[in-house]
């Protein structure tokens, strides 16, 4: 810690909280992070003096030792041990195959649910809608984060959007908890199943089923990208926000910004042993080193830190002493404005800012008080689900994707030699291009690359996997080259599959 911040102490009015002593890991990051992170330390120790912190290995010191993931051996020791972590941003090289820390974090130890507070602070931040005051719930570990992608011909490449019922289940549980633990009056769930009809209506579906187990909150749907306009105009309309990954990675910054600015927005990762604590705003590299950078989104990620530790007192006396300090108009470059802030500072100063003020209540913007413990239900969240009596599942056909690029990607020609390979057991019922009907009777206009999905559905009411492995035998023998096999099952009865666009 540089000598400016350890000279700053809490004043003599102020008494720290007397709480059992813990460690925290801290990974510092890149860019900013060792700025802000430094600042937030300082305000720790001034309200929690029982805190004491492990400093590991994350970001850009691990990729260059040539850990791929970004994260050293010492990392995971130390939260292994001490179920917690409190994170700087990270800087990911591009190419070369490097991981996401932040994905590798979340997915490795399951923390499945991304809180992100987005709250306004007007009049002392400039915010376009002065009363909002939204927490998106984010799905932490599925979706296109998956990171499952293929390159499977010259021209197409693919990614994996994977939705899963328990993955649904225990997220959409923790929004309604999370609203229910913090007197939040309505839960949002907002995906695209308008398009994505078995997997966004998989997480629609699961929402509409525990929702009336929550009677006491209001509950609706909305379409992501209305929802996300709404959120940008209207803010008002919401509460508690719940999304697949991709939508809430997105949503939470649009959020953040029409709240006053991203660099206040910190956020959490749940799961079920152990939490991870870190800004939502990245490592910005063209300010690292000049003591300009706001601290604010690390601070509040580490209150929501001291919250899940069970540290109500110094999480509610940091909350307010920041608070006090934005009142006062002590403002870092990114929110200063003339005529309303009152005094420009740097990282340091405005970290010394708010420790001035630990012990003090804000005078205009409404207090916090945090509870003693968080509900079980959030800290150690019951996952466990009802039994569930298997769907009867038939496979029905398959799906073929081929990659044929012919001078003419004429999908006729394709047709007719592939309906000469249906055999007795199977029929050539399409042919799609990127989605879209081509064969038979496709529109000519339509752009088509070197990547054919063929369905071909049983003749009969169901087929076995040694028919599709005699299916794929002619492709082969035929010359055309199969990338990828898609499995065509019905579940209960009910096509498992989407149809194609013109089908």
């Amino acid at each position: 810690m540089s000598a400016v911040l350890a000279e700053s102490a809490a004043p003599v009015h102020y008494v720290p909280a007397r709480l059992p002593a813990t460690t925290v890991p801290v990974a510092a990051g890149d860019g900013i992070g060792p700025e802000i992170m430094e600042a937030t330390l300082a305000i720790l120790r001034a309200a929690d003096p029982a805190l004491s912190f492990h400093h590991v290995t994350v970001g850009l010191k691990a990729y260059e030792s040539g850990l791929m993931a970004g994260i050293g051996e010492d990392t995971w020791k130390a939260i292994e041990a001490h179920r917690v972590l409190l994170k700087g941003p990270i800087t990911t090289p591009q190419g070369g195959g490097y991981k996401s820390v932040n994905v590798t974090l979340r997915k490795t130890l399951g923390l499945y649910a991304n809180l992100r507070p987005c709250v306004s602070y007007h009049p002392y931040v400039r915010a376009l809608h002065p009363r909002m005051d939204v927490v998106i719930v984010r799905e932490n570990e599925e979706d296109t984060y998956a990171g499952i992608e293929h390159r499977q011909s010259d021209e197409v490449v693919q990614c994996l959007k994977l939705i899963t019922r328990p993955g649904c289940e225990r997220i959409v549980r923790y929004a309604f908890e999370y609203a229910r633990a913090h007197g939040r009056k309505k839960v949002t769930c907002m995906t695209k199943d308008n398009i994505m009809k078995l997997t966004d209506g998989l997480f629609h579906r699961v929402f509409d089923e525990i929702a009336p187990q929550y009677p006491e909150i209001e509950a609706n749907h909305m379409i992501i990208d209305i929802g996300t306009a709404r959120i940008a105009s209207r803010p008002t309309d919401f509460d508690v926000v719940v999304t697949p990954n991709l939508y809430g990675d997105i949503l939470s910054d649009v959020a953040a910004e029409v709240a006053g600015s991203i660099g206040l927005a910190g956020s959490s990762n749940i799961g079920h042993g152990c939490a991870m604590f870190e800004a939502v705003h990245g490592s910005a590299p063209d300010i690292a080193g000049r003591d300009i950078a706001n601290p604010s989104g690390l601070l509040l990620s580490a209150v929501m830190m001291l919250v899940h530790l069970g540290r109500a007192k110094p999480a509610t006396d940091i909350h307010n002493a920041w608070l006090c300090t934005l009142e006062d108009g002590v403002h870092t470059a990114d929110i200063f404005r003339e005529g309303s802030s009152t005094r420009k500072v740097g990282t340091r100063d405005f970290a010394r800012a708010v420790i001035e003020r630990l012990g003090r209540r804000p005078a205009k913007m409404a207090a916090v008080a945090y509870p003693e413990r968080e509900p079980d239900s959030l800290v150690h969240p019951d996952v466990s689900l009802p039994p569930r009596t298997p769907a009867q599942k038939a496979l029905v056909g398959v799906d073929v994707f081929l990659n044929w690029d012919s001078p003419t990607r004429d999908p006729n020609e394709l047709g007719a030699a592939l309906e000469a390979l249906a055999g007795e057991e199977f029929r050539l019922a399409l042919i799609t291009n990127r989605g879209v009907k081509v064969y038979p009777d496709g529109n000519p206009q339509t752009l088509r690359t070197d990547h054919w999905r063929c369905r071909f559905p049983a003749r009969g009411e169901r087929v076995d996997g040694q028919a599709i492995s005699r299916l794929l035998l002619r492709i082969a023998e035929a010359g055309f080259e199969a990338v990828k096999t898609e499995n065509l099952y019905t579940f209960d009865g009910v096509r498992g599959y989407s149809q194609a666009q013109g089908e």
